[in-house]
């Protein structure tokens, strides 16, 4: 058995000692397999696994998550788990489990060679060991390496029940593991924006109204992302971001990739009580988030928040960027493969696909003194809903 450290002052490592990761990826560059089973990953440690994975043309890879199930998942972690999974499924080479009938919290790490397990990292360290960050990085880790064929072979067998399906699924199929939502940081600094405790939010949830409205967000599919034909919302409402701003028509440019149009059908904008056009009122996002929004154009059809194109979308696209499922975009026009795109895959994977407004009984002052009303706006599943 060999110790392994983390290289951490005060403590560090001394003369022929090695480090937990260093230890790791050398047994990786041996094996053409790997079985890991931990309690907890990162992003960065799932994205160094991969790269190691396809650097030493490993065969098979299984990777076992055990403590999430129940604790819930970082769900930009979670999407670069599942994205992660598919990939390693489409090459025929393993996938990404979760532990689903206990919290596991073991570390063990075991290396193959011709199917015959050859050496073994146990110890402390979850999968963050392979990639410091600064949540981690003052975070010390004890392991050991053993490469003794009775010791490795009962490791490795503990990690093959882990595996077993009475433990552990795939992680396509743990849709149900709670996720727990990244902070949106789109909005910080907007001076016209006020976050709200928790405490204010519920608040204003007991005060809602009947008076609601739900708006589906209008998206194309991924392989429709091309079909500028008006009719597969790829130059509208929330992709508005992929048609020029002509309203200079001598001098037409890029749009910021966060302005978002919504446009209100006649359904809803003629209902008795919808705000009248130019007159503001409060809109309250559901998760804390609060700005004087009005309706603008005929009809009162275009609804935004008072004085930006681009607050609605901070907060709606922001959450999605959070979540890992996309990343914005400089410069739209320069975004070839439209991969910026907001799509229906990426709604469903976030599990949200339309916004509900709802008016509230409760009113709210402004800067000048005037008191408007305030509405609710959540982004929800309409399967959820129905």
């Amino acid at each position: 058995m060999k110790v392994l450290y983390s290289n951490m002052l005060p403590l560090g490592i001394q003369d022929n000692q090695e480090t937990i990761d260093e230890s790791i990826k050398k047994q990786i560059a041996k094996s053409d397999r790997v079985d890991i089973a931990v309690g907890y990953v990162s992003l960065a440690s799932l994205e160094e696994l991969d790269r190691l994975v396809c650097e030493n043309k490993i065969k098979h890879i299984v990777l076992v998550i055990g403590m999430y199930y129940i604790e819930g998942m970082p769900e930009k972690t979670y999407h670069t788990a599942v994205r992660l999974n598919k990939k390693w499924l489409d090459m025929g080479i393993g996938e990404i489990r979760i532990v689903r009938s206990l919290k596991y919290h073991g570390k063990v790490y075991c290396f193959y060679k011709n199917n015959i397990p050859f050496s073994a990292v146990i110890g402390s360290a979850n999968l963050g060991v392979l990639k410091l960050e600064a949540n981690n990085r003052r975070q010390y880790e004890l392991c050991s390496l053993t490469e003794d064929s009775a010791e490795t072979q009962e490791l490795a067998n503990i990690v093959e029940r882990v595996k077993a399906p009475i433990c552990s699924v795939n992680i396509a199929k743990a849709s149900d593991m709670p996720l727990i939502r990244e902070q949106n940081v789109s909005l910080t600094g907007i001076d016209t924006v006020e976050e709200l405790p928790k405490n204010d939010i519920e608040l204003y949830r007991k005060h809602k109204t009947d008076l609601t409205f739900t708006l589906p967000l209008k998206v194309p599919a991924f392989a429709e992302r091309f079909m500028d034909d008006k009719k597969h919302y790829t130059q509208s409402n929330i992709n508005v971001c992929y048609s020029l701003d002509t309203r200079n028509p001598k001098r037409p440019k890029a749009r910021d990739w966060y302005e978002f149009q919504i446009t209100v059908p006649s359904s809803v904008y003629s209902l008795p009580g919808y705000p009248k056009r130019n007159e503001p009122f409060f809109i309250v996002t559901d998760d804390g988030f609060m700005f004087k929004a009005h309706t603008t154009s005929d009809n009162n059809k275009q609804l935004n928040a008072v004085g930006s194109e681009h607050i609605l979308g901070y907060w709606l696209k922001g959450r999605i960027a959070a979540s890992g499922l996309v990343t914005p975009v400089h410069d739209t026009q320069k975004d070839t493969d439209r991969l910026g795109m907001i799509t229906k895959e990426m709604l469903e994977a976030y599990g949200c696909d339309s916004l509900t407004f709802t008016k509230t009984n409760k009113k709210a002052t402004d800067e000048d003194g005037n008191e408007l009303d305030v509405w609710i706006v959540e982004f929800i599943s309409r399967k959820d809903e129905e």
